[in-house]
């Protein structure tokens, strides 16, 4: 894939946090680089910088015994293989692979009794499970379709990298690509395939990452606060009372976090909005959408598209990439815009009603 000026331009400032490895064989963790290690003290603190890598080398592509699920086929050396030569038997291994360059934008509306009236029709372009090494074709598709989008923020809500484990240099120069086609600010966060040494890379981009950490967008004198989780899923360092410590209890809050399993918690720190990822749809479902697995613990409605648990609305995007394998049936790939609408502009809800998405999340039930 040729480089535009500005995507070599990233890379160029990258070259001093990328590492340039073998890689590893399986359960063998990437060596540290203490200039990462360094960096990544100052921006997280010592205790959460190597909390998070020591859990990282434990549990680097194990198979069984760890995490939410008790086997991990994103882990296995032969799940590829085997995803594949069924796919070939069934006869639909390039239909699938085809599928998975069918990158869908999705549009909402998504009204928010809470949200000031200042971000009325504030737009979000959420951008989830990229995992960019796997399908050089679908990140070209994702290019060509980002420069036609109007928003004002973006959010992605991390699996950048293909594999659990292993280098990542592919994983950085792929978003390097990706992001010099993105305007405005970007807000990321970890997912359970990344490691926390791509974080100075990722930021060196000019990714903000939210390490259990939030930020606070101003519109004329009003303002709404952005927070990010770490990995909830398998590496279990997120942290909302962190997250949230600096924050005012009764504004309006989006959280970030790579899987919806931690909507309990999210919903009853406050948030208005849960934006997330992680399932893939299920990636291959059966006719009609209907997932076969969501590799989370969560009711299956929260799997993809909108939903509500008590008053917090919630997104689990489907995402632009794959897992294991680079194929998709019945579960089109996607990236979002999230249009925020305050309830007093120009509109009503009808009564009883508080958001408009959650009839739309109803028939997702």
């Amino acid at each position: 894939m040729n480089l535009l000026p500005a995507e070599e331009s990233a890379l160029a400032v990258l070259s001093a946090s990328a590492r340039d490895t073998t890689p590893p064989a399986v359960g063998v963790s990437v060596p540290m680089d203490e200039d990462i290690l360094e960096k990544l003290e100052r921006r997280l603190g010592r205790l959460h910088a190597r909390q998070r890598i020591g859990i990282e080398d434990d549990l680097e592509a194990r198979v069984f015994g760890q995490g939410l699920n008790y086997f991990h086929p994103e882990n296995w050396y032969f799940s590829p293989t085997i995803i594949r030569n069924t796919l070939k038997l069934m006869g639909l291994y390039w239909r699938a692979r085809k599928n998975a360059e069918r990158i869908q934008i999705r549009r909402h509306d998504v009204i928010l009794p809470r949200l000031p009236a200042s971000f009325d029709g504030f737009t979000i372009l959420q951008i989830s499970d990229l995992h960019v090494d796997m399908n050089e074709g679908a990140m070209q598709r994702l290019i060509e379709l980002l420069p036609g989008l109007a928003y004002n923020v973006c959010v992605l809500t991390g699996d950048y990298r293909g594999k659990t484990f292993g280098p990542f240099d592919a994983t950085i120069e792929g978003m390097a690509r990706v992001c010099a086609h993105v305007v405005g600010p970007i807000y990321g966060v970890l997912g359970n395939h990344d490691s926390i040494r791509m974080v100075p890379a990722l930021e060196a981009m000019g990714i903000h990452m939210l390490i259990n950490e939030a930020e606070t967008l101003e519109r004329s004198d009003q303002r709404i606060h952005l927070a990010g989780i770490d990995d909830a899923h398998y590496y279990r360092v997120d942290n909302i009372e962190k997250a949230v410590s600096r924050l005012p209890g009764d504004e309006f809050s989006i959280l970030l976090s790579h899987t919806p399993e931690i909507y309990r918690q999210a919903a009853h720190a406050d948030f208005d909005l849960l934006l997330s990822g992680h399932t893939h749809g299920g990636q291959i479902c059966l006719p009609g959408a209907i997932p076969i697995t969501l590799d989370s613990a969560l009711p299956r409605r929260m799997g993809s598209g909108l939903w509500k648990y008590h008053e917090m609305v919630g997104y689990t995007s489907v995402g632009v990439g794959s897992c294991i394998v680079p194929v998709r049936i019945n579960c089109p790939p996607e990236i979002n815009l999230h249009r925020l609408r305050h309830v007093g502009a120009n509109m009503a809800a009808p009564a009883g009603e508080t958001c408009r998405v959650c009839e739309t999340a109803r028939h997702h039930r």
